[in-house]
């Protein structure tokens, strides 16, 4: 390319010659990334979901760095999803940074941002060599965790620390809508107001553009046609189109239910290691999660069925089934991801299902470092006493069988705690335990 056409690129995309459009600040990701650019001198790596919020979190942190007295000449951002970049490979990024250092003349080690990454070729070479010189401070972003986790681990080991952005928390939702929630005492009156947007963030998911957006149906069908086309299909040279269609729709229709993969295939009629193998490339764009059967011993928890979540349970009511039929079933889907995200930020949180031989079930074990720490059981109607003794049955037999004294049922709307031999259920509505969860997650890192 020629010298002019990379600066105009550039010059669209920086804050060189004006302020570029840095969407709503999401304060969580944003300290704990300015927390890891400071704190160390590793390469920064971000990956989620496409179209969770990735380039908007770097575009954010490169406006922060400026307001904090970093001069701008000393910042670079970098889009390779712009069409107008050719031959994307190590040649063209040797060609952005010789251009980026004539035209500003960087007068201290840059700021490197590099917004999906993982569409250039090798670029992983080019990202060590600058670091190992010292030649800039590299934050780079992908929507493919085990390309990115892949290549890191091969030629960046111990060279890079890691974050993972998901689409908005209710919070940040509830935000997003300027509906602002000061404290727990703040919801008082608002209950109402926050239950109304509860049912929309289960319905219509949480992408930010979507949450933004009127037109959300064909923003989300939009979106899969990209994850479907770029990320699975061209990405994973798939040559088998409609089987793998099909199974993501069979995933999304079956969202907080459990799978086997010949389970699976025998429905589709689809060889199970396709689906096998499918079912991986779906997990690493992060489109769909499976959930572990809690085991103290490995081999029965690979054999076990696993539960299937989505990313987002817009995407879930877009293409799998209908809102109102399975709405329980959507907002376990919603309490799992916010439990992801959780473990996200803290790497030593593990996630599992329980089950025993009576098919007795909790949707979430918790689990922190060796010891279990919370039980969580998803009930969205716990109105009628049958349901409501056989979701206390089962979470008395994994609080003795785990050894811990308090669980949690969480419905639409109950409020209440049981008390049931020594140990303490307690019961809460959706949308205040998502909230206390983020109120968790700010204290913990200092926001």
């Amino acid at each position: 390319m020629y010298k002019n056409e990379i600066l105009s690129i550039l010059k669209d995309w920086n804050d060189w010659e004006g302020r570029q459009d840095i969407g709503i600040l999401r304060s969580v990701y944003l300290n704990r990334l300015e927390g890891l650019i400071t704190g160390s001198n590793q390469i920064i790596t971000i990956t989620g979901p496409r179209r969770a919020g990735k380039s908007y979190l770097m575009r954010q942190m490169a406006r922060r760095l400026s307001e904090k007295g970093v001069r701008r000449e000393n910042i670079l951002f970098v889009n390779f999803e712009d069409p107008r970049f050719t031959s994307l490979d190590t040649k063209l990024l040797a060609q952005i940074y010789d251009v980026y250092k004539g035209f500003l003349s960087p007068t201290d080690t840059p700021f490197i941002f590099l917004d999906e990454v993982q569409e250039v070729s090798e670029w992983e070479k080019w990202v060590r060599t600058m670091h190992e010189l010292k030649k800039a401070k590299i934050i780079v972003s992908g929507s493919n965790a085990h390309l990115l986790s892949r290549e890191l681990g091969t030629l960046l080991t111990g060279r890079h620390l890691d974050l993972t952005v998901f689409p908005l928390s209710f919070a940040e939702y509830l935000m997003f809508n300027k509906v602002e929630i000061k404290g727990a005492f703040d919801t008082v009156g608002k209950e109402a107001q926050i239950d109304g947007f509860l049912h929309r963030y289960i319905e219509a998911g949480s992408f930010p553009e979507v949450t933004l957006s009127a037109k959300k149906t064909e923003i989300l069908l939009n979106y899969f046609d990209d994850l479907l086309t770029k990320d699975l299909l061209k990405r994973f040279r798939v040559r088998k189109a409609p089987a793998m269609k099909a199974l993501i729709k069979y995933y999304f229709s079956n969202a907080a239910n459990l799978m086997s993969f010949t389970s699976a295939g025998k429905y589709l009629q689809v060889h199970t290691n396709t689906v096998e193998r499918f079912s991986g490339y779906f997990e690493d764009v992060y489109l769909i999660f499976l959930l572990k059967r809690f085991s103290y011993k490995v081999k029965e928890q690979e054999k076990s069925p696993r539960k299937i979540y989505c990313v987002d349970t817009g995407l879930c009511n877009s293409l799998g089934f209908r809102f109102s039929e399975n709405i329980g079933r959507l907002a376990e889907n919603i309490v799992f991801l916010a439990l992801k995200r959780k473990q996200m930020l803290e790497p030593q949180t593990e996630l599992f299902y329980w089950k025993d031989i009576q098919h007795r079930e909790v949707d979430f074990v918790i689990k922190e470092g060796l010891k279990v720490t919370s039980l969580i059981q998803v009930c969205w109607n716990l109105r009628d006493d049958k349901t409501k003794a056989r979701e206390l049955r089962s979470l008395r037999k994994a609080m003795k069988e785990l050894n811990i004294s308090t669980a949690t049922i969480i419905t639409e709307a109950m409020e209440g705690e049981e008390k049931l031999n020594g140990y303490t259920v307690k019961t809460v509505p959706l949308w205040k335990w998502l909230l206390a969860e983020e109120v968790a997650l700010l204290r913990v890192w200092n926001i």
